[in-house]
Order: structure tokens, then sequence, then C-alpha cells
């Protein structure tokens, strides 16, 4: 039976930060709209306090999570134990945006390290965590972290990075407002 907590504790935290992946899931508020979950990665994940956590969102393909947390904020990360004891620790609670022009990015920003193609930073202000057994996930060994996002955008460069952005990041599948064309 799966416990459930107000806010992180030092474990947590502790176990979290041990962790080489994450999901995220967002839903649109409308109820035939596209649900969407997202695996993360790239030492992105970062603890701000015991009821706030954050990452740092790269260019993609797509914007949903964006799309969705701007529109209602409904968000929830998981992780799990793919290595040592079985786990699952979900984080629930009310996400924003803080894009690169936010006064708030320069202070956010410093908390990552440096990534090409950051286009946002996703912040979860936890309302409720619970933990569960795991016992149904596999055991993987973690090699490395992949490279072709980032090296992708490298070799675009910024400019190039920021025009994909405007062109593909814009709206999401469901037509909700993404990210504005700078």
């Amino acid at each position: 039976m799966g416990k459930a907590f107000a806010e992180l504790d030092e474990t947590n935290v502790k176990w979290i930060s041990k962790q080489h992946m994450f999901f995220v899931a967002t839903a649109p508020t409308a109820v035939d709209g596209l649900l969407n979950l997202s695996p993360k990665g790239l030492d992105a994940f970062a603890v701000i306090d015991p009821t706030t956590v954050a990452y740092l969102d790269i260019a993609g393909s797509g914007v949903e999570t964006i799309a969705h947390v701007k529109q209602n904020g409904r968000l929830i990360v998981m992780f799990c134990a793919f290595d040592g004891p079985p786990r699952i620790l979900r984080l629930w609670g009310k996400g924003e945006v803080i894009e690169r022009d936010d006064p708030r990015w320069p202070e956010m920003r410093t908390r990552f390290p440096e990534m090409p193609g950051e286009r946002s930073i996703i912040v979860l202000h936890i309302a409720r965590v619970q933990d569960s057994c795991g016992y149904g996930v596999p055991r993987y060994a973690f090699e490395q972290d992949r490279t072709t996002l980032t090296d992708w955008a490298v070799k675009k460069g910024p400019d190039a990075v920021d025009e994909y952005i405007a062109k593909n990041n814009q709206k999401s599948i469901d037509g909700l407002p993404g990210l504005p064309v700078a």
C-alpha cells in the first residue's frame, strides 16, 4: 500500500537525485483533448524546496506539456526505480511555465547544467507526494544519457533552434497556445 505525503522529505529528495529518468503527464481541460505523457532525463530535474520541483525543458517536436500547464496547471511527475529496490514516486500539483523572457528565468536557470536547446523551465508546486511498490517495473541498467537532442541543438545553433521553436512550438496537437513567437 502506498503512502501519501504533503511534501518531499529528505529520503525522497535523496532518492530522486539518483534517478536518471522521470515522466511528466498532463491533460487539456477538454474531455476529448489528448493526454500527454513524456519521458525526461539529461540531469534536468531540480528540487527547489519540499513543495517545489522544476525541470529544464529542451526544444522538441511537441509543446503539449507547456500548452496544458498554461491552460489548467495540472501536472504530475513520476519516478520509477529501474535498479535497486522497487519503487514508484508520484508528485501531483499545479504547474507553471517559466519562459526565457520571464524575469525569474536567470535565477531558476542556475539550478541546472548548461544544455543547448533550452526553451522553458517547468515548475511543479506540489500538492501531494505518493509512493507505491513498483513491483511490476522491470529492472534496467543505466548506460548513459542519449546526446541526440543536445547534439541536434548544438548543430543547429541557438538562432536556428529559436526558429524551430517559433515554427513548431506555437500550438499543441489540440490547438492550445504553446510558446509565443519571439
